[in-house]
């Protein structure tokens, strides 16, 4: 299963350059990172990342991540990924520009 995390231009930079991340400053603050399934990921950005256009979407396959990913409640009530561990490059399977249009943000193909 995938699940998704959405970082800032300059936090994909340092993650990119450094070949893991602990997060954004919410996650730092918190102790994990946070993700949001493909179902989850729509409003994640829509609420957390409103008005923003540089940021990346990366794909993370849930197997990579072993027992440091847990399934909490959140958002209503719906459970979701949260990493307690930082998060490596090896864990991505892919990542893409996630740009804002007039709508809102606009998804690659096949994550939504």
């Amino acid at each position: 299963m995938l699940v998704y995390k959405i970082f800032r231009r300059s936090e994909w930079d340092v993650f990119v350059a450094e070949g893991q991340s602990a997060g954004a400053p919410i996650d730092l603050i918190d102790g994990y990172i946070h993700m949001s399934t493909s179902q989850q990921v729509v409003e994640t950005a829509a609420k957390h990342f409103a008005g923003e256009s540089d940021l990346v979407l990366v794909a993370i396959e849930t197997d990579r991540l072993g027992p440091a990913l847990k399934w909490e409640p959140s958002r209503g009530g719906a459970l979701f990924p949260h990493l307690y561990r930082k998060l490596r490059s090896s864990d991505a399977v892919w990542d893409k520009s996630l740009p804002l249009g007039a709508a809102g943000h606009i998804f690659p193909e096949g994550v939504i």
